[in-house]
């Protein structure tokens, strides 16, 4: 699986015909990515076969938040659901970074029937602790992580670690990849799913257009 981040309906057209196979659909990519507009997200769906994930993040102040935050992030998840979004993409911590069950717990509770990520948030936590609570949780269906803080070609043994204990969950590796690093890190971790943001941009620019070339050789490496 090749999943790229998009930002526009001409992002996700660029992704689908150059051999993405997934989008995270996203606004602020500066910020980490936040929950984009509820009309972006139906012109997405509508302009592409493959499938949308929908990122779930109100704001980018850390991945703690308010009863009032989890409202919104409740109703953008129900919207994204009805525009017909393949998955959304979550993270919750509480103030000493753990996973904030009770507040995931809410979220899943109306998650039914799409695809869930929980997103590098997890990198911000004791990575086994929350293997364990994630793996209670049957809608949790894929995880985004770069193996913990460190850059994520020093975090192999974590990524080896996350994949055996991760039962029903994939490891989706992303944060810090590119060209230079992918085929070591993929022969490394065995790891299949992979997560592309600013490298393959023009200038690896989070303010420039999909490279579409450099996508294209992306999708050769990684298919080879």
């Amino acid at each position: 699986m090749i999943e790229i981040i998009g930002m526009t309906v001409e992002d996700a057209k660029s992704i689908e015909k150059c051999g993405g196979e997934r989008i995270e659909l996203v606004s602020s990519l500066t910020e980490g990515g936040l929950t984009p507009s509820y009309g972006l997200i139906e012109n997405v769906i509508k302009n592409v076969d493959i499938p949308v994930n929908v990122m779930i993040r109100p704001h980018a102040n850390r991945f703690v938040y308010s009863e009032e935050d989890l409202k919104i992030m409740k109703k953008d998840i129900q919207i994204a659901k009805y525009l017909g979004a393949n998955g959304v993409v979550l993270g919750v911590l509480d103030e000493k970074n753990n996973i904030d069950e009770k507040s995931l717990i809410e979220l899943l509770d109306v998650c039914d029937g799409v695809d869930v990520t929980f997103h590098r948030a997890i990198d911000e936590t004791n990575m086994n602790e929350s293997i364990k609570v994630l793996n209670k949780y049957k809608e949790v269906t894929n995880i985004l992580t770069s193996g913990g803080k460190n850059p994520i070609g020093e975090n192999i043994y974590n990524i080896r670690e996350i994949i055996k204990n991760s039962k029903h969950i994939k490891v989706l590796l992303g944060g810090g990849l590119n060209f230079e690093n992918i085929n070591e890190i993929s022969r490394l971790t065995k790891v299949k799913d992979f997560h592309f943001g600013t490298a393959i941009r023009v200038d690896n620019n989070p303010f420039k257009n999909i490279d579409e070339e450099k996508l294209k050789r992306l999708v050769k490496l990684l298919k080879a």
